[in-house]
């Protein structure tokens, strides 16, 4: 195993891999920036990778105007959610689990405009960050997800509406 830093953090990656590296772009979706793990222009892949904020900077966020998108599943949302969270499922239930919601970029695009500033939250956090890297992806330039999701948002005894 090598090890390979990319934006500040370091991670063990086989040798094998290190030899004949695929260009990779990294991108924040925040600032369109990010640092360059390959050229661009040779036809490298660009991963957005939102970023990533503890619930009690998220509330800050909120009172600074950044609006709430929930994406926990309906059942979950009208069990209790942040207080001015708006719900768009990023997956549905079915009786054999979970499935993505194929209309999510566009029920998103209803309501948020690209450049609005949105503060992404879940559960705890795993459908979020997917929600928010897509969203990134699709070009929203001010996404930000929220570490640790609803569940964190209770603890930390955040206005809740039930």
């Amino acid at each position: 195993m090598a090890s390979a830093c990319f934006l500040a953090r370091c991670v063990s990656v086989p040798a094998r891999l290190l030899a004949n590296p695929t260009p990779l772009a990294i991108t924040t979706c925040r600032y369109g920036t990010g640092a360059a793990l390959g050229p661009k222009e040779a036809g490298a892949e660009v991963a957005a990778v939102p970023p990533s904020v503890p619930v009690r900077v998220a509330y800050e966020l909120q009172l600074a105007g950044h609006r709430y998108l929930d994406v926990r599943t309906e059942g979950e949302f009208g069990g209790g959610h942040p207080a001015g969270a708006v719900n768009i499922p990023y997956m549905h239930s079915t009786g054999s689990g979970m499935a993505k919601n194929s209309g999510f970029l566009e029920q998103v695009s209803a309501i948020f405009r690209r450049e609005d500033e949105i503060i992404i939250g879940c559960q705890s956090g795993r459908r979020s960050l997917m929600a928010a890297a897509e969203l990134c992806s699709a070009g929203y330039t001010g996404v930000t997800d929220i570490a640790g999701g609803y569940s964190a948002w209770k603890e930390n005894e955040l206005p809740i509406n039930q």
